[in-house]
């Protein structure tokens, strides 16, 4: 795939010395998020990302419960199948992954709103422009902290 963005540009503030390290994610799993996400357009696509010493490594799409272009619900099925899956593989959650089909990736009320699982990454991919953008963030009571991403070979 050509034409991704990951990140949020460089004006963003504590780019600097003391900034949290970058988010690597594999290729692969990048391609695979935007996939699902323009599959799934106009509606909002979602999914998690499961990981293994601190590192993200398999991406699960889910359906959106939801059927809307402006939030998401993991579906309850997929939430079970996915979660039996990863204490099968020995994968702890790393990521919530959703896209915004015509806003920013920035969280949205919404999504802080119903930020349950503060150990985890909100990654939020933008289909609002071209290349699309995928960021990463950590929501915790209600505070937004964006980390940086890069994409790792794989």
């Amino acid at each position: 795939m050509s034409g991704v963005a990951a990140g949020g540009g460089s004006t963003l503030p504590g780019r600097g010395e003391g900034a949290p390290p970058p988010l690597v994610l594999p290729r692969s799993m990048m391609e695979a998020m935007l996939a699902h996400a323009r599959a799934e357009a106009p509606l909002e696509a979602c999914g998690i990302v499961g990981g293994r010493d601190g590192r993200p490594v398999t991406f699960y799409p889910a359906r959106n419960a939801d059927r809307s272009p402006v939030r998401y619900t993991v579906d309850p099925e997929d939430q079970l199948r996915i979660f039996t899956t990863m204490d099968e593989r020995g994968e702890e959650l790393w990521a919530i992954f959703h896209s915004h089909p015509h806003s920013p990736a920035y969280p949205s009320a919404t999504d802080v709103r119903f930020a349950y699982y503060p150990e985890a990454y909100y990654l939020i991919a933008s289909l609002a422009a071209e290349p699309p953008v995928l960021r990463a963030f950590r929501i915790v009571d209600g505070r937004i902290t964006e980390h940086r991403v890069m994409v790792g070979d794989g």
